[in-house]
């Protein structure tokens, strides 16, 4: 699971930056520190069931013409700082939607239930046999 994650947080998102409103002071008219993360569903290569639990969590941060999840953040004063707190956002969404394959325990049956599995099925069949021996002889 978290291949997956760091492979779309490197390959698969585009950030785009700008100015924010807010606290700041002079800093938000001069710095582009608003950080906007741009992830494609469409040319994901999350399987469909993770694509449809993304967008079922994004809610209204899906763009459903494009199929494009957009998040930002403007909170902090310093363009990293956003872009950091986003990228923790996003995977937070990455983690609730893609959920982790269990490793499945193998466990040995013991030779006294396959025993009785074995008697049990001997004796189904011979029941059924017994039924469709009856059925021959009514129809003689």
């Amino acid at each position: 699971m978290y291949e997956i994650i760091n492979h779309i947080i490197k390959e698969e998102i585009y950030f785009h930056f700008s100015k924010s409103w807010g606290h700041g002071g002079q800093n938000v008219n001069k710095r582009e520190t608003k950080a906007q993360l741009f992830f494609n569903l469409h040319d994901s290569k999350l399987t469909d069931e993770q694509k449809e639990r993304i967008i079922e969590l994004a809610g209204h941060q899906i763009h459903h013409h494009e199929w494009i999840l957009i998040m930002s953040c403007q909170e902090e004063r310093f363009q990293k700082a956003n872009k950091d707190k986003v990228i923790h956002h996003f995977r937070q969404l990455l983690e609730q939607a893609i959920p982790e394959q269990k490793e499945r325990n193998y466990t040995n049956i013991p030779f006294h239930q396959k025993q009785k599995r074995y008697v049990d099925k001997s004796r189904q069949s011979q029941k059924k046999q017994f039924r469709q021996d009856k059925i021959q002889l009514d129809n003689d």
